[in-house]
């Protein structure tokens, strides 16, 4: 564009010249070698600027023929580099298709046109050739030639990273993720990896410092790097949380800030202000995180909270937690742990029931069955309930790469991944349908078998013992089958006085339900001294004899 408007300005300035000199006519007398020589003015611009032109014309032919050669031999460079980088292309693009014969008959067909010092790539073109027939071993050669070259350190330095994990070569590999990290801390696999790799050694300062770097170079994402940095903070203080819990609470308090729905983080900050004597910040943590995740293990310490307290003080614990979320499968099943030791067996019986409904699974029916021996010790409800638990559904656990752990962790013990541990049930096989057909929560409460029982002289006092030594052929069945009606969960349901077929009275104890006057809501717990320990049982002689075992 630049030369077109030069040429056209040129034009214009010699057609302003010749158009001047024509308004201004002129003779030239030139006298030479005793010659006169006499042309008009225009005349002899006219001769003057064709001698320039010819003389500009013969100045390119000469050129056009001494540099001939040496535009002959660029040229066919320049379609041979041209032919070369085709087939570079075409050797990529099978390489990552997985054509081994393609890929390697391109990768000669480049070397013969392109020479591996002007064209970085054909290291990367025969590297994945090499990877995709089996010849790891001239990969790996391949991949140091890259990375010791400037123009694709980092592009060789993944390979090789990439090549110790699949040989399970992990300090190798951490050395070439540090590596990329520290020649190109933009890069987020260097990145990641190497947190990975520091989180699996423990070394959490470090950790967060280099996630800290990476949060600064907008290599990870807000909400990804919020995630990590919380996860490795409360990983933090819960190794501090024995020495310094002071420096726990902050970590997680910190970890909390990051990510609110963090629960192991809730748990070693309610731990560590536990420690500290702060009953009230620490409640007020655990219900904090109750109401967005109602998880067990806040209901467990939530309850254990402060030790020495009684059985019926734990009940009233695990009360506040329902009255908070309501409804839920983990706070009925609260409820009626918190009632089992409290020995409340109705109350105990009707909260799980209520659960077994909501979210029948397998803890839900062993607790049934626990209350069901603390209750009428009957074996063959016991095994009912047993039974119904090996049908039912695992409950979720902390689970990672098809691994559950009894607690939650960082780092996943099978890839090192950070973060890697989730909540969830564990894998299953899928349910198979029974005799009965597939479980059936309801049908599974009202197809209960009556308790047995035993009749005895009117001289013998009727004691347990007495019924468990009675032998199998002895036993009668008081009442005919029938169904046990449940209650409604949502409704407020008063269980039934002490039946006169089971061993010990049951006192009549209300479920606690919102807007009921008769029930009054659970009071605060924190800030008053504790009731006396143990649990508060009746002066009966029967319910002192009888069997007790917690779930």
């Amino acid at each position: 564009m630049i030369r077109i408007l030069f040429f056209v300005l040129l034009v214009l300035c010699l057609a302003l010249g010749f158009a001047w000199l024509a308004d201004r006519p002129g003779e030239l007398s030139l006298i030479w070698q005793g010659q006169l020589i006499e042309m008009s003015l225009l005349r002899a611009a006219s001769l003057l600027i064709s001698v320039f032109a010819a003389v500009l014309i013969a100045v390119w032919l000469l050129r056009t023929i001494w540099s001939s050669p040496h535009t002959v031999t660029r040229y066919f460079r320049a379609r041979k580099r041209d032919r070369g980088y085709q087939a570079l292309s075409t050797g990529l693009i099978a390489a990552g298709a997985g054509d081994a014969n393609l890929a390697r008959k391109m990768t000669a067909h480049t070397r013969s046109l392109i020479s591996s010092d002007q064209e970085p790539l054909i290291h990367l073109l025969e590297a994945q050739t090499s990877l995709i027939e089996g010849k790891y071993d001239d990969a790996r050669k391949k991949f140091e030639l890259m990375a010791d070259d400037p123009e694709t350190r980092e592009l060789g330095l993944r390979g090789l990273y990439l090549e110790a994990k699949r040989l399970g070569a992990n300090e190798a590999a951490r050395q070439y993720a540090e590596r990329a990290a520290e020649k190109a801390p933009h890069l987020p696999w260097a990145t990641l990896a190497t947190l990975d790799h520091r989180s699996q050694a423990r070394q959490w300062d470090e950790a967060i410092r280099l996630l800290d770097q990476s949060r600064a170079a907008n290599v990870l994402e807000r909400k990804e790097a919020d995630r990590k940095k919380a996860v490795l903070l409360t990983a933090r203080a819960m190794e501090q949380l024995e020495a310094d819990p002071k420096s726990a609470r902050d970590d997680a308090r910190a970890a909390l800030k990051l990510d609110d729905s963090l629960v192991p983080a809730a748990l070693v900050a309610a731990k560590a202000l536990f420690r500290e004597d702060n009953l009230r910040k620490g409640a007020s943590i655990l219900e904090k995180m109750w109401k967005l995740d109602p998880h067990p293990e806040i209901a467990s310490l939530y309850v254990r909270a402060r030790g020495g307290d009684s059985a019926l003080d734990r009940l009233k614990r695990a009360k506040r937690l329902e009255t908070l979320r309501g409804n839920n499968a983990v706070s009925l099943a609260t409820v009626a742990e918190a009632a089992l030791e409290a020995r409340e067996l109705a109350l105990a019986r009707t909260k799980a029931e209520a659960a077994a409904r909501i979210d029948p699974r397998e803890s839900i029916f062993l607790l049934l069955a626990d209350i069901e021996e603390a209750d009428t010790g009957d074996e063959g409800r016991i095994r009912y309930w047993m039974s119904q638990a090996l049908r039912s559904p695992r409950d979720p656990a902390w689970t990672a790469d098809g691994v559950t752990s009894p607690s939650w962790l960082p780092v996943s013990p099978v890839t090192g991944r950070l973060d890697a541990f989730e909540w969830k049930a564990p894998p299953a096989r899928l349910p198979a349908a029974t005799e009965e057909g597939y479980l059936n929560p309801d049908a599974a409460i009202r197809s209960l078998p009556p308790v047995a029982t035993v009749p005895r002289p009117a001289t013998e006092p009727e004691t347990e013992s007495a019924v468990d030594a009675a032998p199998p052929a002895e036993r009668v069945e008081a009442e005919p089958e029938k169904a046990i009606t449940v209650p409604d969960p949502n409704e407020t349901v008063a269980p039934p006085a002490g039946d006169p077929n089971r061993k010990e009275p049951v006192p009549a104890v209300a479920s606690p339900a919102k807007g009921k006057d008769s029930e009054e809501a659970p009071d605060p717990f924190f800030g008053r001294p504790p009731d006396d320990p143990g649990v508060r049982e009746p002066a009966s002689t029967e319910q002192n004899t009888g069997n007790f075992r917690l779930f």
